[in-house]
């Protein structure tokens, strides 16, 4: 519905590359084309999992010692609640 309207590429930005000539008339089988090596990639990739696994097993930790330090908290909250309880019942 709704598109954006590019603006027209000036003639003189527009690259060309030079035609040649041939050296020669022979059909050499033309040059594969150089390709980029991956590995710089898959190293980048292999990092950044590793980042994300080893950020995940910190939270992770830190989550489960909350959680651990709560429940402590929660145990000694109840058993002195019992304790107060208690010592006042016996007066």
């Amino acid at each position: 519905m709704l598109r954006p309207k590019l603006p027209d590429t000036p003639a003189h930005l527009v690259a060309t590359t030079p035609q040649h000539a041939p050296a020669c008339d022979c059909r050499h089988a033309s040059a594969p084309a150089a390709r980029r090596p991956v590995g710089p990639y898959v190293a980048a990739g292999a990092g950044a999992l590793a980042a994300v696994i080893a950020v995940g097993a910190v939270l992770t930790a830190l989550l489960a010692a909350v959680a651990v330090t709560a429940v402590s908290v929660a145990v000694c909250a109840v058993v002195l609640r019992s304790l107060l309880a208690s010592h006042h019942r016996g007066r």
